[in-house]
């Protein structure tokens, strides 16, 4: 299934999409380049989140190691940065993929500042979830998944009904359809599932893998329909 669009009016130019979703690009071109000169893996270790590393100098910090909280503010910019960051081609398009049919949408109802403060509030608090349940993992989380799940859920709180142009390809065949938001919910976590096609050569640096990151997007989601929530709320006080 590859939706396309909402065929829904908007007031104003998403603005804030638009340059997400060059900055993913332009980035991800980068990690191209670095890959063909080696630097790659230095660069996603450096940049993306590391959940034992902050946990190690939070402790440290506890522990009366002034020096460790410098640590741990620096390590902390890995929780925005590495939403820009992907690893392979299929989660760049993925991600894009819905960034650009639900996002633009969600922009429009709430606004430009609104947008992105949802966009990186999302992403930020799923890195935060995952820190917390696997505080010992070695690998670099990174991706915008957690942000774009939280487009996901404000979309499908707002528009629950909302129809979706969608494409289905069969071998040469493409199939146009229509089907509800709420159904890409489901699709969202299906797709991740193929998130690893065409991944880019990025050496490990620990034994773990991120068991918990594919679960970890539903804090996203959660946040997302909650933001829309407390919206209708601040609007009938």
């Amino acid at each position: 299934m590859i939706p396309i669009s909402d065929r829904l009016h908007h007031r104003s130019k998403p603005i804030i999409n638009y340059w997400l979703i060059g900055i993913n690009i332009a980035i991800f071109l980068w990690e191209l380049q670095l890959e063909l000169s080696g630097q790659l893996g230095y660069f996603v270790h450096t940049w993306g989140l590391i959940p034992a590393e902050i946990t190690a100098a939070i402790t440290n910090t506890i522990l009366g190691n002034p020096a460790a909280g410098i640590v741990v503010l620096w390590r902390s910019l890995s929780l925005i940065l590495g939403l820009f960051i992907h690893a392979s081609f299929s989660q760049i398009l993925g991600n894009l993929l819905f960034l650009w049919v639900f996002g633009k949408t969600v922009e429009n109802f709430l606004g430009h500042k609104r947008y992105l403060g949802l966009y990186l509030a999302a992403g930020i608090l799923t890195g935060v979830m995952q820190i917390i349940a696997e505080p010992n993992l070695m690998v670099p989380l990174i991706g915008a998944n957690g942000a774009i799940a939280g487009i996901l859920g404000a979309y499908v709180m707002k528009l629950p009904h909302a129809k979706i142009y969608t494409v289905l390809p069969l071998l040469l065949i493409y199939i146009p359809l229509e089907l509800p938001a709420t159904f890409y919910l489901f699709w969202w976590f299906v797709q991740q599932i193929f998130s690893g096609i065409g991944s880019l050569n990025i050496p490990p640096v620990g034994a773990n893998s991120p068991s918990l990151a594919y679960w970890m997007q539903i804090v996203g989601l959660l946040m997302g329909a909650a933001y829309i929530k407390l919206k209708r709320l601040e609007n009938r006080g």
